[in-house]
Order: C-alpha cells, then structure tokens, then sequence
C-alpha cells in the first residue's frame, strides 16, 4: 500500500520497518526531516547543531550498505549533553562552545551500531540545568518548550526528528513532552548506560527518551540495553491505576486538574480499576530533598567550570552551586538515606497498584522564554528513581498542550510502556492532541 503520511512524519519503527523493506531510503527520510528543519527552524530554534550535509551522507552511506541492526537509516536528534565523536558538544554554555569530544556517549554509539542516523545536537539549558537556550514552543513562539530537554521535546514534537534523547534530573525529560504535546520516557534509573554524560546530579541524571508512539520508546530501550524488542502491549486485564494528586496539588492548575481528572474517567470508562492513592506524609518532603541532590552534586560535578569560568556560569547555576558548597556533608547524607527509605516505601505502593496517574506538570508551558517551568511534579519521582512517562492528555485553558504522568515500580519499565499504550490505545486519552 502507498506510503500517505509526510516522510518526516513517520515514526522510529515505522521508519524503519519501511526501509528495511526497501519501500523507503535513508536518504529521501532524512532529506524530509531536514526540510522541516528548514521550514521551521527560524522560529523553533531546537538544533544547537546540524549539519545537513553531513547527516546526508551518513543517510547515503546506510543506503550502500547492508542493515547494520533495527535502526539502520532512522535518523534521531541527541540532546547536547551527550558526547558526540562527529559534532560539538556545547552543553548549553560558552564555556564549552566548539568542544568537539573524541568519542561518543554510551547511548549515541548504541544508537549509531544499530543503524541510526545522528540527525545534530538539540538545544539544552545550560548544563541541563536552569537556563534556557532560545528554543520555543512548536504551537505557540511565545512560550517555553520545557527543559532542560528543551531542543528535543520541540523537535520531536514539530515533526523534526521522530525520537530524540534527553536527560532528567528533576523533570527535564517529562516537562518537555508534556508542554509540547509528546511522549517522554524517562526510565529506572541507570537502565541506559550513561557514560559520555556530563553529570548535573550524578545519584539522579538519568537518560531518557522523547518520542511521539509507545513502540518507538521500546524499540530504543531494546537497542540501549540489550533486551528483545517487544512492542508494547495494552494489557488484557484490569488495570489497577492509583489516582495520585500528590502533595503538590495546590500548585496544580486548572489545566492540569482538569486534564488530570479527563484521563481518570476515560481510565475507568475503558475498563481500569481506578482509585485515590495518598501518599505518606513524610513524602512530602522530597521536593526538598531532591534541591539538596541538586545544589551539592551539581557543586561537586562542575568545579573546575567554577574555578575557572565562573563569569560564564548563569546567576541561577550559580546560586546551586554555592547552596551546594555551603550544604554540610551530613545534611547530604541525610538526604540520601531518607531519599534510599522512601524508594524502598515506594517499591510497596505497587503491591496494590500496577501504575500511579499523576499530573505531568502543573499546567500548560508558561509564556516567555527565560523561565522552562517548574519541575516539581516531575521531580521527586526521578528522586524515587522509578520509571515514568508522560502522555499527552488534551489541551488546557489556552489551547496548550496539557500532558499526564504514569509511574510503575523500578525496574518494572515493561509494565509502565505497556499501561501507557492501554492509556492511549484503549482509554484515548491522547486523541485531543491527534
């Protein structure tokens, strides 16, 4: 059957599938993703680097060449945080403008032995950290894309690339796909390797995946770590979905409690078991305690930046990493033992639950481009280290994108993908943002 969607329209596998078939070359792929750039760079402005030239020739370079793996002529965006043997790695910061790595990070060269085709570098806040680079909002210029994911969210989300990578330390992976009308992954903590990343907050820096389809998610999860692809499954039985407003309810908008409560019903219309999970008091203490892993790993991670570059690091770094200097080491250990217990509390939520249902922000993405959000919602599930996603889940007040957040057990991240396809495949909820 005639191919009817836009080229760089098409997800991950369906690229793939396509090529590796024959009814579809690497090159006429990546030649359509990177007339979108064209069209809508100027003003998306998701790319700190591209070079079409060069992404060309790795696309006509896999079209001579026998399929290197599932990936083979799928071209992908990688977040520039992540070294990059090929291109430079800038990191958000003058500090580090034209670095050029000698090797790739773990995660980029699992990518390309596959087949995949380094697509260039997304914009990242500086040190995937607080300030933003000038990337925008694919439906709306004057607002925030998210960060510090902020490149990769856009880019997936404006038909750019159809998966990019991305970090999360707080809600860099999930605030940027919720803002933008995507899918972001962010998975157990040290499920991809990580090496090739510069660290923000080492305890908690996971890389995570943006894309627009479940099935492209667990394809890269396959690639990253080994594992048979699977797709994703909607699962036949009753879901057990705990319905979890959190202990920042209050700083939820009307957007993201209406969305939050839309997705709720169609969850429990569709056939799952829905009911209100509250979370132990002392949870609530885990927005902080996440800010101490922030102030004194990012203090701990950039002190030769600090020590010789200290006027090129932004006033908002700068004041974590003096909090993180001035934090006592046993403070920071406290933290981390009260962070360890409540991971451990956390694995039990699941003996009840298959998944937890939360807000994936606190609304729409804000107007202007100096602040990327409030990762809170996010935060303190990637302090828990356990496996999250957002979903699209409508629009809001404003006709922005609104997203939702499901969480699973650690290392349950099968179950996570597979509730999230039931979500959308099952319960609709994504069908607002079609």
């Amino acid at each position: 059957m005639a191919q009817q969607k836009p080229l760089h329209e098409l997800g991950l596998a369906e690229a793939a599938r396509l090529i590796a078939s024959g009814a579809l070359t690497s090159e006429a792929l990546v030649s359509a993703c990177l007339a979108r750039i064209a069209e809508r760079e100027g003003v998306v402005k998701a790319w700190s680097f591209i070079d079409p030239e060069a992404a060309l020739a790795q696309a006509r370079a896999c079209d001579k060449a026998p399929s290197k793996g599932p990936l083979h002529g799928v071209p992908i965006g990688v977040k520039d945080v992540l070294d990059t043997h090929d291109m430079p790695t800038e990191m958000g910061s003058s500090i580090y403008a034209g670095h050029r790595p000698a090797e790739d990070a773990a995660c980029v060269a699992l990518a390309r032995m596959a087949g995949a085709v380094i697509l260039g570098k997304t914009v990242t806040c500086e040190f995937a950290g607080m300030a933003p680079g000038a990337t925008t909002n694919p439906f709306d210029a004057t607002r925030t894309p998210g960060g510090s994911s902020s490149g990769s969210g856009a880019a997936v989300a404006d038909f750019m690339t159809p998966l990019a990578f991305g970090t999360q330390t707080g809600g860099s992976v999930l605030r940027p796909a919720a803002f933008c009308g995507v899918i972001g992954y962010k998975p157990t903590f040290g499920t991809f390797n990580r090496a090739g990343l510069k660290f923000a907050a080492e305890s908690i820096d996971t890389i995570g995946l943006i894309a627009r389809n479940i099935e492209d998610l667990a394809l890269m999860c396959s690639v990253l770590t080994g594992a048979a692809f699977v797709a994703p499954v909607a699962p036949e039985q009753s879901l057990r979905i705990g319905l979890c407003r959190t202990y920042l309810w209050d700083k939820a908008d009307a957007s993201a409690r209406t969305a939050l409560q839309r997705a709720a019903d169609a969850a429990s219309k569709a056939g799952a078991l829905v009911t209100t999970y509250e979370m132990p008091p002392h949870f609530s203490t885990l927005t902080a305690t996440r800010e101490i892993f922030n102030n004194v790993e990012r203090a701990r991670s950039l002190p030769f930046e600090w020590t010789h570059h200290r006027a090129q690091i932004s006033a908002a770094l700068s004041r974590s990493i003096e909090a993180g200097f001035a934090t006592s080491v046993e403070d920071y250990v406290q933290a981390k033992r009260f962070a360890e217990t409540c991971r451990i509390e956390a694995d039990a939520i699941f003996n009840d639950y298959d998944v937890l249902l939360t807000p994936a922000a606190n609304g729409e993405a804000p107007v202007g481009l100096h602040y990327a959000g409030d990762p809170s919602f996010q935060g303190l599930w990637t302090l828990l280290h356990t496996p999250t996603i957002a979903v699209p889940a409508g629009k809001g007040e404003s006709g922005m994108p609104v997203g939702v957040q499901l969480i699973a057990r650690r290392y349950e991240d099968k179950k996570l993908l597979d509730a999230a396809q039931w979500l959308i495949a099952r319960a609709g909820v994504a069908a607002e943002m079609a």
